[in-house]
């Protein structure tokens, strides 16, 4: 019997900024690996003892990490070549989705009580992150916001969106 190789869609090309970002993230290694990098984690054999992955998969998933961006490969040691991984500005970028999961998952999914708390450095206060509208510093929470195609959306997520509302007024 001959196994047969699952190859999952690719997101790359969808508009949908959610997808584009599931195809470089989505996939629980990677989001690990940027948990431990944003963390202060550089080295493989450091990635590698606190997932307990499999050197194979972490080389793959650190190559992609590196390929879309969201981390720089940087040679350390020239015998043997060593390398580390640095979060770029992209990695960076990713901490407030990594605090939100980490809010999420305390709220929703650890009856047991909390295993990690989000703590503001400078003052050592365990907060609570929201999400904020940067031009107005409103909190957006609730169903009062929600997605609509954008200024270069074409027509398909337009579609979508007008058949929606149309079935919302329809209730």
């Amino acid at each position: 019997m001959k196994l047969r190789t699952v190859r999952r869609k690719s997101f790359e090309t969808m508009e949908c900024p959610i997808a584009r970002s599931l195809e470089r993230v989505g996939e629980w290694w990677s989001i690990l690996i940027l948990r431990d990098a944003l963390s202060g984690i550089t080295r493989f054999d450091a990635f590698e003892a606190s997932l307990k992955i499999a050197p194979n998969m972490l080389t793959r998933r650190l190559n992609a990490l590196v390929e879309d961006g969201l981390l720089e490969r940087r040679l350390y040691n020239e015998r043997p070549h060593r390398y580390q991984y640095v979060l770029t500005a992209r990695g960076r970028d990713f901490l407030p989705v990594l605090l939100a999961l980490a809010a999420f998952g305390n709220r929703q999914f650890a009856p047991e009580g909390e295993k990690v708390q989000i703590v503001d450095l400078e003052t050592g206060r365990i907060v609570d992150p929201v999400f904020v509208d940067r031009a107005s510093g409103d909190v957006l929470a609730g169903s009062q916001f929600a997605l609509v195609p954008g200024p270069a959306a074409t027509p398909v997520p337009r579609e979508r969106a007008a058949r929606h509302q149309s079935a919302e007024a329809a209730v």
